[in-house]
């Protein structure tokens, strides 16, 4: 499909079904402003604010210590794990929402080891993101006995599977090129050699519909600060099958997943159902603001969701290949094995993004060259998309990233 003339961009935008749900964020009044990092952060939605501000000054203000019973506080991992189910195709009470991604990973991945007991290797793609495979090898130190972590090309994934493998560790959509993993395909794989699936889905979750029972995913794990709107540093969420669930004691043992959490038991005794994989007591003002956002959810045809970010990633890549002949496309062109977002490789990357950003443009970068830029269906309009590729192709045109100030990196790139 091409794209590539404001007619057709406007066209797209007035026969856009999801046009309306825009108005659920709060986005900033500079209309100069094109928010391409959603894949990153997700912007403010507008249900969040007054939500906060209610339980700032009203539950824990007023209510102290009863706002766990009166304002709901102790259901609010449930609550908001609820949400997300129906966007991961889980059922919800096999999602539960808690910690970080870094800390469920490590939770999920342990589990995982320990219905595979016979088997030492954890397998991954190499190109992962570097937490996941920090999480993994580090877990393999700690346990010794021969586990360890066995990182592949994306290409030999597959054939890696053998009867060494108790289970691999894969993001559904890499996060530099956007490249998607057949989930159902190679969970299948996974299973017939007897090995276990977990899924990250920290840049799937919100930008596209996810099916972890029709893949019939063993575990998942998923932010919740980008596609997802929760804010920054937002709990994260997990996933375990039912057919795992009773079989598995969580390696980090807390009193949030003990069955009777306020009978103050000494030794732990496992909940029956997914809060068994919790463990501290829950973030409630970033649970609160998480719960809150996912309402921008509400009424949202998945499929719909689906179509739309399947458009404007074509659409942002017939504008700039038309216009920026200078930039390589990392990202498939086939949307069947793409995520929502299109990656771009220029040696000065870092710097045409800075220049980017300073025009109202806002993408982020990846080393080492990589420009990315992540398309959220709920609130980006085509012809964001038209001027955001019109604003890259005259950056490098006219040389503008050429500057000090913009090859000068900051803290977080």
């Amino acid at each position: 499909m091409v794209y590539q003339t404001l007619h057709t961009l406007e066209e797209l935008d007035n026969n856009d079904s999801l046009a309306g749900f825009r108005d659920r964020f709060n986005l900033p009044d500079d209309d100069n402003i094109i928010y391409l990092d959603g894949n990153s952060l997700g912007p403010l939605p507008v249900s969040v604010p007054q939500r906060m501000k209610e339980a700032i000054e009203n539950e824990w203000g007023r209510s102290l210590v009863r706002g766990w019973n009166d304002a709901g506080w102790i259901d609010l991992p449930s609550c908001a794990a609820s949400k997300i189910a129906r966007l991961v195709g889980a059922p919800e009470h096999s999602v539960v929402v808690c910690d970080s991604t870094s800390v469920n990973l490590f939770k999920v991945l342990a589990a995982a080891l320990s219905l595979r007991p016979e088997r030492k290797v954890i397998l991954t793609d190499v190109a992962n993101f570097p937490t996941d495979l920090y999480v993994a090898d580090g877990l393999a130190t700690l346990l010794g006995q021969g586990y360890e972590i066995k990182p592949v090309a994306f290409e030999q994934l597959e054939s890696a599977i053998d009867d060494t493998v108790a289970a691999f560790m894969l993001t559904e959509v890499d996060y530099r090129t956007g490249r998607k993993h057949d989930m159902a395909a190679m969970t299948a794989h996974a299973h017939a050699n007897g090995a276990l699936a977990i899924w990250d889905l920290a840049h799937s979750a919100g930008a596209f519909p996810v099916d972890l029972t029709g893949a019939n995913a063993d575990f998942a794990i998923g932010c919740g600060y980008k596609y997802l709107n929760g804010g920054p540093g937002a709990p994260a969420f997990l996933f375990v099958a039912d057919k795992h669930i009773s079989a598995i004691t969580p390696a980090i043992a807390g009193w949030m997943g003990h069955a009777e959490p306020f009978a103050f038991k000494p030794n732990f005794v496992p909940a029956t159902g997914i809060a068994r994989m919790t463990a501290g007591t829950p973030p409630i003002l970033s649970l609160t603001a998480l719960d809150a956002a996912l309402d921008a959810f509400d009424g949202v045809d998945l499929s719909q969701l689906q179509e739309k970010s399947q458009q404007l990633c074509d659409c942002f890549i017939d504008e700039v290949e038309a216009n920026c002949k200078e930039l390589e496309l990392v990202t498939p062109r086939d949307a069947s094995i793409r995520g929502s977002q299109v990656s771009f490789r220029h040696p000065d990357g870092y710097a045409i993004v800075q220049a980017l950003i300073e025009r109202g443009v806002i993408g982020d970068f990846r080393a080492p060259d990589i420009m990315r830029f992540g398309f959220a269906p709920l609130y980006l309009r085509f012809a964001d998309i038209g001027r955001a590729a019109h604003e890259i192709a005259d950056i490098i045109k006219t040389g503008s990233w050429d500057q000090t100030r913009f090859k000068t990196k900051s803290k977080v790139t």
